[in-house]
């Protein structure tokens, strides 16, 4: 075998397996304890959109003051957000309070890998078809000679 040959494909094979890895981040979503409505629908948007691209969540409520002293809330807020989310992810870590933060870790019930593929399909799906310029004009031409000819034929 040619080395050149068994070196290009090695390359393509490398560059293969590198297109299909998927690495998970692990992203970030800050609450506070007092968080308002609108605003908890707007973080469990990002969050929804964390999991569906296949990344993994880190939930953190940051507590001030007198609310360290009522971790419950944090946990109550923390469970509301993963039942709301529970068809795209799952609970990886439980609530833990770490000094003024409790954190809770979400992870994906797809893998990254799917979510791309998935992602990537209906992208196409709503992309406009490419015109093949060459052929129009070919086509256009063949019916012009034709017209020509008919007319000539006349």
């Amino acid at each position: 075998m040619d080395y050149g040959k068994y070196k290009y494909e090695a390359a393509q094979k490398a560059r293969e397996a590198r297109r299909n890895q998927a690495n998970t981040q692990l992203k970030e979503i800050r609450f506070r304890l007092k968080i308002d409505e609108h605003d908890y629908e707007t973080k469990r948007g990002h969050v929804e959109r964390f999991l569906n691209g296949g990344d993994k969540v880190k939930v953190m409520i940051m507590f001030r003051g007198r609310e360290q002293s009522r971790p419950e809330l944090g946990v109550k807020l923390l469970e509301r957000l993963a039942d709301d989310v529970s068809e795209l992810g799952t609970v990886e870590s439980m609530p833990r309070q770490d000094g003024r933060n409790m954190t809770m870790v979400l992870g994906p019930v797809k893998r990254k890998k799917m979510a791309k593929s998935q992602q990537r399909r209906s992208h196409q799906d709503g992309r406009p078809v490419k015109r093949n310029r060459q052929a129009e004009k070919d086509a256009r031409k063949a019916a012009r000679a034709a017209a020509a000819a008919k007319e000539q034929q006349d």
